[in-house]
């Protein structure tokens, strides 16, 4: 019988240059000369089932990774070549393969630029509606930002998804016992997916929190992320892995306009499954009962950060255990809002959250601390708030750090069941806020910024208001 016989130089390659072996290293070990291992890297000479056998036994490594295929890497640049841009250019399968089994990496980032480059197009096509909206003239139609879609979406439903809380609670639940989740965690990466995690320096990484290898099966994450932020990020490794169809099913539900959109909202529920691994739902809800809500006790307690605590606490809501109903808004130092979320879903409505006396402005002067306050709007709707600021990655000498600031909200009537309600006391003076000043009528207010759209100017030459906006 004829003896099987494999052409992959490029993939012997990639197993040698990741063992770290020189070709005369590799050769000695195998039982073969140098040069002949130069000509099957070269493809001049097949690698034998026996070879791949001797390979596959001396350097422990996974037959797939000698006699796998870039099939599905082959079809992803059949798309990127069918694009009329490149038809005339289009290559041949063999050569398509040839590049998708040689140069793998290469492949992917083709791919990954044409997708972006398809992405940048379809904002175009939003940019030019939204001129069209303002009256601007333009021969281009389209529908809003993928990333305004998904925020509307996530700020308007509650932050809340039942399938991804059981999914994360069975998972966990099979890791077994163990309080260093970290270790256990990466044990699971290695063991089911001989994955290994791996902390890069930060001229290693200095785009990147983290980035999977999926040809050399390694997790790289920055050296910039605090150990809460670098648990979260293998968190989310370890949802997609052990859980993703879940997730792209929760995804689907949403019905998206685009495939930007759909990456932009796995993001949201990857990060949100990362939380239930981190916290699990049941012991997370009973701390919070117990400790009335202390975000930074229940950071300690779950070995997590400031702002995964906070966020995970806008979750809470099963049936059978729901939570106290915690929103959050999160800002930078200029004012953009960066996220809203809530665990009954934002309330716009009735609190509105682009008031600047709201304390996550004041909190930029105060940085690291938290601060706490009761606020009321012009209808009597009274709320708790704590906000406190939060410090991005590292940042190295020269380089201006980010620093955001978050505020967590809470309906009066709930706050006697938080430390921070029951620290203020019954008593306690309210400061009246409003939506936005474009939607708020208090007169004589010094932080007012804008006009109401509601109002009428009263200005008087013989008079000046202390707002700068005198209305009638």
């Amino acid at each position: 019988m004829a003896e099987s016989k494999i052409f992959a130089g490029p993939r012997i390659r990639r197993v040698r240059g990741t063992l770290g072996l020189t070709q005369t290293a590799m050769a000695g070990r195998l039982g073969i000369s140098p040069s002949y291992l130069n000509l099957i890297e070269r493809n001049q000479r097949p690698l034998t089932v026996q070879l791949i056998l001797k390979m596959a036994e001396v350097f422990d490594l996974d037959l797939g990774e000698l006699s796998g295929g870039g099939a599905g890497t082959a079809a992803e640049l059949r798309v990127v070549f069918a694009d009329p841009l490149l038809a005339a250019e289009l290559p041949g399968d063999g050569e398509l393969v040839e590049i998708a089994e040689g140069s793998p990496n290469v492949a992917a980032g083709i791919a990954k630029l044409y997708r972006a480059y398809r992405e940048g197009q379809d904002r175009l096509s939003d940019l030019s509606a939204l001129l069209a909206r303002e009256g601007h003239q333009t021969r281009a139609t389209g529908a809003r930002l993928p990333s305004d879609e998904v925020q509307e979406v996530f700020e308007n439903r509650p932050n809340h998804f039942p399938a991804i809380e059981t999914a994360a609670e069975t998972f966990r639940a099979s890791l077994g016992a163990g309080e260093d989740l970290s270790g256990l965690l990466r044990a699971w990466l290695r063991r089911e997916h001989e994955v290994a995690v791996r902390v890069l320096p930060a001229e290693t990484m200095p785009l990147w929190r983290r980035r999977f290898d999926r040809h050399s099966r390694r997790l790289f994450v920055s050296e910039r992320l605090v150990p809460a932020d670098r648990l979260r990020e293998v968190a989310t490794e370890v949802a997609l892995l052990g859980f993703g169809p879940v997730i792209a099913a929760e995804v689907e539900t949403f019905g998206f306009s685009s495939a930007e959109a759909q990456r932009l909202a796995r993001f949201e529920l990857l990060r949100y499954a990362a939380h239930a691994l981190m916290m699990p739902y049941g012991p997370f809800q009973a701390a919070a009962e117990r400790t009335g809500g202390d975000i930074d006790v229940l950071a300690g307690r779950f070995d997590a950060s400031f702002e995964q605590a906070a966020t995970r606490l806008t979750t809470l809501q099963r049936q059978s255990a729901p939570g106290l109903p915690f929103f959050l808004v999160e800002i930078d130092g200029a004012g953009n809002r960066l996220r809203r979320a809530g665990a009954r879903g934002f309330p716009v409505q009735r609190f509105g959250g682009d008031c600047p006396k709201l304390l996550h402005h004041a909190a930029f002067s105060e940085g690291g601390r938290t601060l706490c306050e009761r606020v009321e709007m012009p209808d009597g709707a009274s709320f708790l708030t704590i906000a406190r600021t939060l410090e991005g990655p590292a940042a190295g000498f020269g380089e201006r750090p980010r620093r955001t600031a978050i505020l967590i909200g809470l309906d009066a009537a709930f706050a006697e069941r938080t430390v921070y309600g029951r620290a203020l006391g019954e008593g306690a003076r309210s400061t009246p806020i409003g939506p936005a000043c474009r939607l708020c009528e208090r007169q004589g207010c010094l932080a007012r910024a804008a006009p109401p759209l509601t109002r009428p100017l009263g200005l008087d030459e013989a008079v000046t208001g202390l707002g700068g906006f005198d209305f009638q």
